[in-house]
């Protein structure tokens, strides 16, 4: 009977024990889920997780759900094993976020300018951390590019310009503005910023299609039905929140940022190398490279109707002399430098040279070759030509610009009528919607339309405005 007895008393310990368990099992599913290192980024692989109640965080981490608390503003901080795994692994990368912490004194104020002026959130900036580590020339595997990790159909949809001399995913200003009206027209949809958020990472039909499977409008319910990227990339940003507020905690010390934090904004209307720009401001050319990053050829190519941005660092007053008389007069010389060609009906005297529109692959020519000829990227020369793979096929005639058309002759395309109609499929979206169709845009599918709050339904049809 005392035997039986003890063995009861066992059993009943054993099912406490698991009912409840220590801190340090519930520390070790927490890590399980921990990224493996660095940001989340388009290449990353999470773990998947199964759909289950999110666990709720031990009285050891209570203080990190206090201090997110106090810092929380518009956009919802949530705290959970998830956000303490980025936590964990963030705080334990002290280099890279005292490095980031250092370039912040340079990117945050361009971004907080921009999300000031579409009003949104400033606290989002901390996204772009997750998306680049503040690296303006950043390139994912799939060709995003930037601190904002644009697509080029993305970009194109948001005001962006690519061709052989600007990559404007590039420009910190340019891509905030663009980053910002983004999340702006995803909030607009959502009404949610973490569900914004979450669609910056794998687009609105996602979070939408994650919605409908849900029956839910917050990210913690969806979260099951997101990609595996996107489960941690809220977490992540979540957790970069906390990490660039509360640094100090975790004996991180911000490092000096490696080039220069005041400058001043130049615009020009020629063509200027900025090799010979750092030779008469006398600094490093990768400095001003590095303030200038959407200038692929490290040429600004000003015209008097489209001047360009030029950033330099604050320097002594006979420097900027040197530089406005070189800049207003004969003092720069690009050699074979061809002119671009602007949609612009300002007469000008002289007639911009006509540069090629296409390129007939020859044997022995690769995307990279023919890419280096023209001073365009490999991953532009695959979208403007739908190319799933690096290959170039000998006779093909790429384009090489977007919209470009082939210098060979091809039957002209039937005029297309005032507007046409399309019909919205499940998981649609105004942005998705205007990039299917060229000159299209959300403003002017809402005008058309007339729809006030921009929201659509499975099955209504839509007037597209003809281009």
């Amino acid at each position: 009977m005392k035997r039986l007895f003890t063995f009861f008393i066992c059993l009943l310990l054993l099912q406490i024990a698991q009912a409840n368990p220590t801190d340090s099992s519930r520390y070790a599913l927490l890590k399980a889920y921990a990224p493996n290192n660095g940001a989340p980024t388009h290449d990353t692989i999470f773990v998947p997780v199964a759909s289950q109640i999110i666990p709720p965080a031990s009285h050891e981490y209570s203080i990190f759900k206090r201090r997110l608390d106090s810092i929380q503003k518009d956009v919802q901080l949530d705290y959970n094993e998830y956000v303490q795994s980025y936590i964990d692994n963030y705080a334990r990368r002290r280099d890279d976020i005292a490095s980031i912490l250092g370039k912040s004194k340079y990117y945050f104020p361009i971004y907080e300018k921009a999300f000031r002026d579409a009003g949104i959130p400033e606290e989002i900036k901390f996204l772009s951390i997750v998306e680049s580590e503040l690296n303006p020339n950043a390139v994912s595997r799939v060709g995003a590019t930037g601190p904002w990790q644009f697509m080029f159909a993305t970009a194109r949809l948001y005001g962006l310009n690519m061709d052989n001399y600007v990559d404007e995913r590039r420009d910190p200003i340019q891509a905030s503005y663009a980053a910002a009206a983004y999340l702006r027209d995803a909030y607009q949809d959502f009404g949610d910023w973490l569900l914004a958020i979450a669609s910056y990472n794998c687009g609105k039909g996602a979070v939408t299609r994650a919605i409908e499977k849900a029956g839910a409008n917050d990210f913690w319910s969806i979260r099951p039905y997101l990609p595996a990227e996107t489960r941690g990339y809220v977490p992540a940003f979540i957790a970069m929140n906390y990490v660039m507020n509360y640094y100090k905690f975790h004996n991180i010390t911000p490092q000096a940022c490696n080039f220069s934090i005041k400058t001043d904004t130049v615009m020009v209307n020629k063509f200027v190398p900025l090799q010979g720009i750092a030779k008469i401001l006398d600094i490093d050319v990768k400095e001003i490279t590095l303030l200038n990053p959407a200038y692929k050829r490290m040429i600004v190519n000003g015209t008097t109707a489209a001047p360009r941005r030029l950033i330099i660092p604050q320097t002594a007053k006979e420097n900027y002399s040197a530089l406005y008389e070189a800049l207003n007069g004969p003092g720069f010389s690009v050699p074979d430098a061809p002119r671009v060609q602007y949609a612009s009906n300002t007469a000008d005297d002289t007639k911009p040279e006509r540069t090629p529109t296409s390129h007939k692959v020859r044997r022995g020519e690769t995307l990279a070759s023919i890419a280096d000829k023209y001073g365009v990227e490999v991953q532009d020369l695959k979208v403007w030509n739908h190319l799933r793979s690096n290959k170039a096929v000998v006779g093909k005639v790429l384009r090489l610009s977007e919209g470009a058309e082939a210098d060979e002759p091809a039957p002209r395309a039937k005029k297309i009528k005032e507007f046409i109609t399309y019909k919205v499929k499940r998981g649609d979206t105004l942005s998705e919607i205007a990039a299917k169709f060229e000159g299209s845009s959300v403003e002017k599918i809402r005008d058309l339309n007339n729809l006030k709050k921009g929201r659509i339904q499975p099955g209504m049809k839509l007037k597209i405005s003809g281009v």
